[in-house]
């Protein structure tokens, strides 16, 4: 009967799990699902289908966990080894080679569930990942990543890339709040990995291909860019700035700024050049 008192220590385990599991929204380290005032909630549109995505997989995987554990606590309280007198077990095991319908039972219902989730997150899928979907505005920036940081180039006055006026910055990503914003993600070395934890969004930048990614954002403030790959020896150097600005002109007050302190720094070492 000592073997019997295993069934319970599994039943309590199941129980904390269960209970754990429950308590965890209510967490304020908890991330999903979250209000707007919990610091690790989503600020995209996307962000939350996605974290809707996350809950129904969270309630299947749930269900499916207390199902398998109701399951095992039974058997192991109730098909025990009971033992005569000399030790011997009172019930004689029996072996069999299978059962061919409860073998296609359980592999029936996870290609269902697999199935049913493939087709609930297509129309999330296709939005966030294919480039026909993607919103008819210009680039904001092209961003490259290179062993070990995030080079963002921005189109300066003329509006375009890659022209003499461009704003060129190390780490620093800024877009304006509401309003669909779309990059030009590229590799120069490795494959990194373009992640904005807050936005639930994740691109590889893959060496030689230039890959559009979109992404918006409800709220103004400051969040984190981060490398999802390992891509060597300084990976966790790559960790970036982002700022999501009020308005069009907060944005626009930024990048004159900016251009400006560039333009002097560029002046400032062409000075340092004749003087030697």
């Amino acid at each position: 009967m000592v073997v019997r008192n295993w069934s319970f220590l599994f039943a309590l385990v199941a129980v904390l799990s269960v209970a754990a599991f429950l308590y965890a929204p209510f967490s304020p380290d908890w991330w999903l699902p979250n209000p707007h005032s919990a610091p690790g909630h989503s600020v995209s549109s996307m962000g939350r289908e996605i974290d809707l995505l996350f809950i129904v997989i969270l309630l299947i995987t749930g269900l499916v966990f207390i199902g398998t554990q109701v399951a095992l606590v039974w058997e192991a309280f109730t098909f025990v080894d009971q033992l005569d007198e000399q030790g011997k077990p009172k019930r004689a095991a029996s072996y069999f080679h299978g059962d061919n319908r409860l073998e296609i039972v359980w592999t029936l219902v996870p290609a269902v569930i697999l199935v049913f989730i493939t087709i609930y997150q297509f129309g999330t899928w296709a939005r966030i990942k294919y480039p026909s979907r993607n919103p008819k505005v210009p680039p904001l920036a092209e961003i490259t990543a290179r062993q070990f940081q995030w080079v963002m180039r921005y189109p300066g006055p003329d509006g375009r890339l890659h022209s003499p006026d461009d704003l060129i910055l190390i780490n620093d990503l800024h877009f304006v709040k509401n309003q669909p914003t779309l990059i030009h993600l590229k590799s120069s070395d490795v494959i990194h990995s373009f992640f904005l934890p807050q936005f639930r969004l994740k691109q590889d930048a893959v060496p030689g291909l230039t890959i559009p990614v979109w992404f918006d954002s409800d709220t103004a403030g400051s969040f984190e860019l981060a490398c999802a790959e390992l891509c060597g020896w300084g990976h966790y150097k790559m960790r970036g700035n982002v700022t999501v600005h009020e308005t069009e002109a907060e944005f626009a007050k930024w990048t004159s700024e900016r251009i400006g302190e560039q333009n002097r720094d560029q002046l400032d070492l062409a000075t340092d050049g004749e003087a030697r």
